[in-house]
Parts: structure tokens; C-alpha cells; sequence
């Protein structure tokens, strides 16, 4: 492995991290664990909270470390600019492992800190992961979650490939892309928790695990699915007749 690819690795490990730490615990810290005393589900922060605390993560990680590796932190939107033409083969499966490596981590050290709090029991969603049916936050079925994750990835990576394009503002990027997530979560909540990250989904699964973890699946293959299409489709659309060469990174 090369010392430049090592660093962009390391990079969107810590960003993934970053991102399922920050954004998962701004759920469970500020919102599970102040309940209604009925052991009701009391979110002190609101969806709307949540919803910008994911969308933070994604913009301070992207301006932080998006020079280093594009900052993707997400399988689904390395395979996303890889079918746009914006990200090299080679790099892809090295990318998705540290990704997934990075929100297990986030999800494990979240983990460590509830953990610590008096009386904790881990019992139901303790670590905001995501699911359909009778795991969905708004019992939706797994049609209605699969049709959601899908518009939703695709329209986050349709945001991610427009807002990095070489035409467009440098600067901007970051943040039409963290808002983009934003938007996606104020949506998306109530149907999955929110995905449209298969690390993100991987990382709190692995530890409140039962029906969370054997669900996990469907929050690889629909925002996978949703990435892939959206990255085709703005390549023939748009790129048609202005090819550009794979690049490094995208995200600013």
C-alpha cells in the first residue's frame, strides 16, 4: 500500500467514525436516555436536531478531511462517484472496508460511553440503528423503506456529484452536502432512522444486534442500489460530452 493511500484510507475511517459517532450519539445521548419516565421515547433534541447533528458531521468531516480522500464515508457514495467516473476501481474495496471498519468503531465507542451511564440496560434500539417493519421508528413496511432509501441515496448522490463537479463552487460543496443529508434525515427518520450509509447501518447493528443486524442487508442493497443509479444516470444526462478523467476524491 502506498503512504498516499494509506493517509486517504486513515482519513475516511476517522470521517466515518466522525460520522456515525456524531450523528448516532446526538440520538441516543440527547434523546433515548431522556425518557418520559414511562419508558416512552422522548427525543430532547427533536428530529430536527438529529437530522442537523448527521448533516454536521458530513459537512465539518468533508471540509476537514475531504482534501485528503474525497471524503466520501460511505460505501454507497464511493460506488456512487465510481459509476459517475469520478473515483478509480483500484480504490474502491479499500475505501468500503476501512468505511465499514470506521462506523463500527464510531458505533463500538458510542457503545462504551451509554454503557457508563447508571442503570443502563441494553434492551430495544439503544444505539439508533436502522430497520423496517416493526423496526421502523414509524412502523413502514419494507416496500415503503426500500422505495425511501432509494430516492433518498440517489438524490444525496445526485447533490454530492453536482456540488463537486470541477465547474462548481469549491467552497459550497461541503456545505450543499451536508444539508443535502440534513434534508435526507428530516424525511427519512420515520421510515428506517436513516440510512443512505451501509456503514452507518453496519456499526450500531453490530452491537443492539436481534432483528437490527439481520436487516442490516437491506441497508447495503438499497442505498447501494440508489448510488449506482444516480451516478449512471448523471453521467449519461450530464457528462455525456464532457468526460472527465477518475479523480482522487470528491466530496470538496
Amino acid at each position: 500500500m502506498s503512504s498516499a493511500l494509506g493517509k486517504r484510507l486513515a482519513a475516511e475511517l476517522i470521517g466515518t467514525f466522525w460520522l456515525v459517532f456524531g450523528g448516532c450519539g446526538s440520538a441516543v445521548l440527547a434523546g433515548v436516555f431522556l425518557s418520559d419516565g414511562d419508558g416512552g421515547f422522548n427525543l430532547g433534541i427533536g428530529f430536527l436536531g438529529v437530522s442537523f447533528a448527521f448533516g454536521l458531521t458530513v459537512l465539518t468531516g468533508a471540509y476537514a478531511l475531504g482534501r485528503i480522500s474525497g471524503g466520501h464515508f460511505n460505501p454507497a457514495v464511493s460506488l456512487g462517484v465510481w459509476a459517475a467516473g469520478r473515483f478509480p476501481t483500484k480504490d474502491l474495496l479499500p475505501y468500503i472496508v476501512v468505511q465499514l471498519i470506521g462506523g463500527v468503531l464510531g458505533a463500538g465507542a458510542l457503545a462504551l460511553i451509554i454503557n457508563g451511564k447508571q442503570g443502563f440496560e441494553a434492551s430495544g434500539n439503544w444505539l439508533a440503528a436502522n430497520g423496517f417493519g416493526d423496526q421502523s421508528p414509524g412502523l413502514f413496511n419494507a416496500g415503503s423503506a426500500a422505495l425511501a432509501e432509494v430516492i433518498a441515496t440517489f438524490m444525496f448522490l445526485v447533490v454530492i456529484i453536482g456540488a463537486t463537479h470541477k465547474k462548481a463552487s469549491p467552497v459550497a460543496g461541503g456545505l450543499a452536502i451536508g444539508l443535502a443529508l440534513t434534508l435526507v434525515h428530516l424525511f427519512l427518520i420515520p421510515v428506517t432512522n436513516a440510512s443512505v450509509n451501509p456503514a452507518r447501518s453496519l456499526g450500531p447493528a453490530v452491537f443492539v444486534v436481534g432483528d437490527y443486524l439481520t436487516q442490516v442487508w437491506f441497508f447495503f442493497l438499497f442505498p447501494i442500489l440508489g448510488a449506482l443509479v444516480a451516478g449512471f444516470t448523471y453521467r449519461a444526462l450530464f457528462e455525456a460530452d464532457e468526460e472527465e478523467p477518475a479523480l482522487e476524491g470528491t466530496a470538496t
